[in-house]
This record gives structure tokens, C-alpha cells and sequence, in this order.
């Protein structure tokens, strides 16, 4: 399956954003990885685009996912 086909982050002027590169969404997912935080799309399924300008954290997400299901 073509990620580019359900990505839904909108935030397409960054470097890693399937739209910019064929390599799918290994991009977005190192770069997270490597600065151990969420991807974007990840804020907008649970609904908080609000909250995920900054910090894209893993303990940032993780409260606004137990706030989400709150």
C-alpha cells in the first residue's frame, strides 16, 4: 500500500512529508524516531492538532491521548 494514499498530515511544507520524496513515509518516521517524538499524523487522529505544534514528544502524546479518551 502507497502511503501517500492515507496520509493524512497536513503539514506539507516539511522535507519528510510523502508528498516530497518517493521514499514512502520513512522520512517522517526517522526523523521522529531520531528526536524521539510523535509523527503529526498521529496529533491529528487522536483529534489535537492544538496541542501538537510543540513538543511532539512521546510524554506529550501520551497525555493528550489519556485526555482524548477522557
Amino acid at each position: 500500500m502507497n502511503c501517500k494514499s492515507f496520509c493524512t498530515c497536513t503539514v506539507a511544507d516539511c522535507p519528510s512529508h510523502p508528498e516530497k520524496h518517493d521514499w514512502q513515509c520513512g522520512p517522517c518516521i526517522q526523523k521522529n524516531l531520531d528526536h524521539h517524538e510523535i509523527p503529526y499524523c498521529f496529533w491529528e487522529k487522536i483529534g489535537d492538532t492544538a496541542n501538537a505544534k510543540s513538543p511532539y514528544t512521546f510524554l506529550e502524546f501520551a497525555k493528550a491521548v489519556i485526555k482524548a479518551e477522557g
